[in-house]
């Protein structure tokens, strides 16, 4: 089976719930992902990959072309877009079965219809569902990191975003960090491998020492285990929110220029996301959208003590541990 998810970190996150409904409905399948090799780390997490065959292009564009050998994939789906460039990429390697949205330049596929507005777990496990499998968006944490924490119980904080449009003002961040530093906790700071700047600017805005800033893109098996063991963690609309919602790590994530009913965290107690509705921006824009400025610093610190009551809530209803044995005399 070849599944196509061409796409980023949190794209592939959003894609667990598919891709395990896949994994359920033909157990003894060999499961290729056609993705960024990068993300192979990522993909053997979710316990539903066998193994990732290297594509991508810039711009989160369709593969021109995928480097499969061997007999045609028994079946093939679609889970990167709903256009002909993506249908006729894999209609080429003539998989016996090919899943994918029904779209009027492809008429010979006889899927689903598209829906701009739906959320993106729920898309792709609508997909399948309209092919008889079973899916359920809610299936989406990965199981906890083998490794260490580099800054367990610390407050994560990534400015970085795949576009200008996405990312919250450094400033304002900066605000955030000292604001919890004054508070007695400890801040990291995160970005990928082209956000080195990024980082740079915040953390010297907010007088972080060098061992709390993680730039130039954490190893995911570093970066996960950060997440994982993390106090909370604030972005943008990116993969690392995406992350914190797949290890159920407290998250506060500011939305703009899409809104949290398209790619936002699931509803439960643990996720905060930030909006203020207005137009719907360029997701891929140059500027920061007008969404993202509508979100003041003191509202982010607000979402990050709600989680922290809630935090305390549930730890004092939890039951208490059981009693020690007593010591031999």
């Amino acid at each position: 089976m070849l599944v196509l998810r061409a796409l980023g970190l949190g794209d592939l996150l959003a894609g667990v719930p598919a891709l395990r409904a896949l994994r359920r409905a033909y157990p003894a399948y060999e499961l290729v992902l056609a993705g960024p090799a990068e993300l192979a780390p990522v993909a053997a997490a979710t316990g539903a990959v066998d193994r990732v065959l290297p594509a991508a292009e810039p711009g989160r564009a369709v593969p021109r072309a995928l480097d499969w050998t061997g007999p045609p994939p028994d079946v093939a789906v679609d889970l990167h877009g709903n256009g002909p460039p993506s249908h006729r990429l894999l209609a080429g390697l003539r998989p016996r079965r090919l899943l994918a949205f029904a779209h009027p330049g492809t008429p010979e596929v006889e899927g689903p219809p598209w829906y701009p507005e739906e959320h993106e777990r729920d898309r792709w496990c609508r997909l399948l569902r309209a092919y008889g499998i079973a899916a359920d968006p809610a299936d989406l944490r990965l199981p906890h990191p083998g490794g260490p924490s580099p800054a367990p119980g610390a407050v994560v904080l990534h400015p970085g975003a795949g576009a200008p449009s996405r990312c919250w003002p450094v400033a304002r961040y900066a605000s955030v960090a000292e604001a919890l530093r004054a508070r007695g906790r400890r801040v990291v700071v995160t970005g990928g491998a082209d956000e080195g700047d990024l980082v740079a600017r915040l953390a010297k805005r907010a007088h972080l020492p060098d061992t709390d800033v993680f730039g130039g893109g954490l190893p995911y098996e570093r970066l996960s285990a950060l997440v994982a063991d993390a106090r909370a963690v604030v972005s943008g609309d990116t993969g690392i929110a995406h992350l914190a919602v797949a290890h159920g790590t407290p998250s506060v994530t500011l939305f703009g220029p899409v809104p949290p009913s398209r790619w936002g965290p699931p509803p439960g107690t643990r996720h905060r996301a930030l909006w203020h509705p207005g137009p719907d921006g360029d997701p891929h824009g140059h500027e920061t959208d007008p969404a993202l400025l509508r979100i003041p610093a003191d509202e982010v610190l607000d979402a990050l003590d709600a989680l922290d009551a809630l935090d305390v809530l549930h730890a004092l209803d939890a039951p208490d541990p059981p009693d020690a044995p007593e010591e031999a005399p």
